[in-house]
């Protein structure tokens, strides 16, 4: 008899559930290692455009050099693939800034609202949801690649206030999703209950120690009773050892005593990197954020001997060359955090498979602005790591082969003020990565966001 999948076997044999990891795993039977391979996403963000000259390699191809600002990533060149001249198209109400980072994920215009931004119409919250919870929710319905939690939605100094500024990632339209900036938040909600668990053992130990004690001291109907008692706690002790063994690793150290304060950031980031790393070794989810700040973002970076806030210093001129390089420096070390989060990823065993964790996944750097100074949408940083989506990587692309005469690209800068419209066709527009990073999960979906966007197709990227 021929059985076409694992589902018709076992229900035509009538396996309980028990038996199913022995008996799949069984060579005869052709069904050993037919279980799909992990996938993970994780979209990491940093504010306030790039300086283009410092972070854009000039070639388009395999051979490419990388410049100051995205240099740390060197060592893994070949897992590399940056995407110049993917713009962020959607327009309506809100500043750049706003519809920067609420449209970023989405694909899709902001509701109007009464949160004014420092220019332009006030705004609400995106009309849609966000990419990475379109993939949480398909992987989700799928028994196979279901984790405990779906996706976490880690941050780092992202201010307190819920605005516009402040929310990437959107559960539904107008259902913004808040960033646990804060390691011990997130160490609880990863760990919480296994740490509880550890203090009950604890107990149990104890109880089971004076159990024992009172066995030699009571009647025999007595001990009858205390031997049930002891069966009892033996059993929940088993019971805690396999579910703590389920988790894949020992729960992890945590530096106690970090504050969220300015000059933290870089022992807040490496926390909440360790944390998500932590988190794909026990499966816990295979999609991640890791927002860094905000749009509009104005941290202080004094480690770097920058006293200026960042979002001050990308309104700096192109004149400005003490500023550029500044943000240049800036920029350079939010890709050092990258690198980081890339090495830990390459370093950790894939549990149950072959290979590491970045082997399976793909990591997305991406920006509210592609330049903070002109406060554009047009070539938007995305700058993509990993080989879970099984992307042609190790090349810069650039889609904007011929970028248009200065008197051109004013005109037509001017026309998008007026009429939100513009006159350029080369533009590639983001929906269309949004639907690679869905198809490369083998979510064929054909469109995402605004459906205007998406008439192409997903980007070629394999």
């Amino acid at each position: 008899m021929i059985h076409t999948t694992r589902r018709e076997f076992v229900r035509n044999l009538g396996l309980g559930t028990a038996a199913l990891p022995f008996v799949l795993n069984l060579p005869s039977l052709g069904f050993a290692n037919q279980q799909r391979r992990k996938q993970r996403l994780v979209v990491m963000f940093s504010p306030n455009g790039v300086v283009p000259s410092t972070f854009w390699p000039d070639e388009d191809g395999e051979t490419f050099t990388l410049k100051e600002s995205l240099s740390p990533l060197e060592p893994f060149k070949n897992q590399l693939l940056t995407l110049h001249g993917v713009c962020d198209k959607v327009r309506g109400d809100g500043d750049n800034h706003m519809r920067g980072i609420g449209c970023l994920l989405t694909g899709v215009e902001l509701f109007p609202g009464n949160i004014q931004g420092g220019s332009d119409t006030p705004a609400g919250w995106a009309s849609g949801l966000s990419i990475d919870q379109e993939i949480k929710n398909f992987l989700q319905a799928n028994p196979e690649t279901r984790t405990r939690f779906g996706s976490l939605e880690f941050g780092v100094m992202v201010p307190d206030r819920a605005d516009t500024w402040t929310r990437m990632c959107y559960s539904g339209p107008n259902k913004p999703i808040s960033p646990i900036d804060d390691p011990y938040q997130m160490f609880s909600k990863l760990y919480g209950r296994v740490k509880d668990q550890e203090s009950l053992k604890s107990i149990l130990d104890d109880l089971q120690s004076d159990l024992k004690k009172l066995a030699s001291n009571v009647s025999a109907a007595d001990r009858q009773l205390l031997e049930e008692h002891a069966t009892f706690v033996r059993e929940m002790e088993q019971e805690l050892q396999a579910s703590n063994e389920s988790i894949g690793h020992a729960v992890p150290e945590i530096e106690p005593g970090v504050k969220e304060d300015n000059d933290n950031m870089p022992r807040l980031t490496k926390m909440q990197i360790d944390l998500m790393v932590n988190s794909f070794s026990s499966d816990f989810a295979r999609v991640a954020t890791l927002q860094l700040t905000n749009s509009v973002g104005g941290a202080k970076m004094r480690w770097l001997d920058v006293q200026e806030g960042h979002h001050e210093l990308s309104h700096n001129p192109d004149t400005d060359t003490a500023s550029q390089e500044k943000l240049t420096k800036i920029n350079k070390w939010y890709a050092e955090q990258l690198a980081y989060l890339v090495k830990r990823l390459a370093e950790t065993p894939e549990p149950g498979g072959d290979g590491t964790l970045i082997d399976n996944t793909l990591i997305v750097w991406t920006n509210e602005l592609g330049k903070g100074n002109s406060h554009t949408l047009d070539n938007i940083p995305f700058v993509l790591v990993g080989n879970g989506l099984d992307f042609k990587m190790g090349r810069s692309l650039r889609f904007e082969k011929n970028p248009p005469g200065r008197v051109l690209k004013a005109l037509d800068q001017g026309l998008e003020v007026i009429t939100g419209k513009s006159l350029r066709t080369d533009k590639v527009a983001h929906n269309r990565l949004l639907l690679s990073l869905a198809h490369g999960f083998g979510h064929h979906i054909t469109k995402f966001g605004n459906p205007d966007f998406c008439g192409d197709g997903p980007l070629s990227l394999t």
